[in-house]
């Protein structure tokens, strides 16, 4: 199964190609190889109107996750049924989002959206990060394909997740 990558914004000049490899690279780490994923990279326009019909939220945002199988268990796999229910879902990078955070912070953008893109894949696989204990989980998760990723391919990426309370 594979990846869908799809750049709807010209805003940020986007290198498709390390992106596809750095999502295939978390997708190894993860063990989820056979399951489509879907990666939107969207301006701060797009990810606006999507957080405010899905979250009822009126702002722009680093990334969304619609996950395709509802109710897992966090770090639990789907167990699909049928050929047609390989999938995790969809996430929509706000692109320009990211990367005005990563010039107020010096970061490098693709290894940015690298993170941001863990960040998504976790939401699909079941973490959430609305109480304190799910916070903590949830970072747990994301520190461990990170450290993985930064082995592999001598990198040296973080979590750029914020406090529970700071709302992403």
């Amino acid at each position: 199964m594979g990846v869908l990558l799809r750049n709807l914004q010209k805003v940020v000049p986007l290198r498709r190609a390390r992106l596809r490899r750095d999502v295939d690279m978390l997708r190894h780490i993860l063990g989820v190889q056979k399951f489509d994923l879907g990666i939107i990279c969207v301006d701060n326009n797009r990810i606006q109107q999507i957080n405010h019909i899905y979250r009822k939220k009126n702002v722009a945002t680093d990334v969304l996750s619609f996950p395709f199988h509802e109710d897992l268990r966090p770090g639990k796999l789907p167990c699909p049924l049928h050929r047609d229910e390989l999938n995790l879902g969809d996430i929509f990078l706000g692109v320009e989002f990211v990367m005005k955070q990563c010039q107020e912070d010096s970061l490098d953008l693709h290894g940015a959206l690298t993170v941001v893109t863990a960040h998504g894949i976790c939401h699909l696989l079941g973490y959430r990060h609305e109480t304190e204990e799910e916070w903590t989980e949830m970072l747990q998760r994301e520190k461990y394909i990170l450290s993985e990723y930064n082995r592999l391919t001598g990198r040296h990426l973080e979590p750029l997740m914020k406090r529970c309370s700071q709302d992403r």
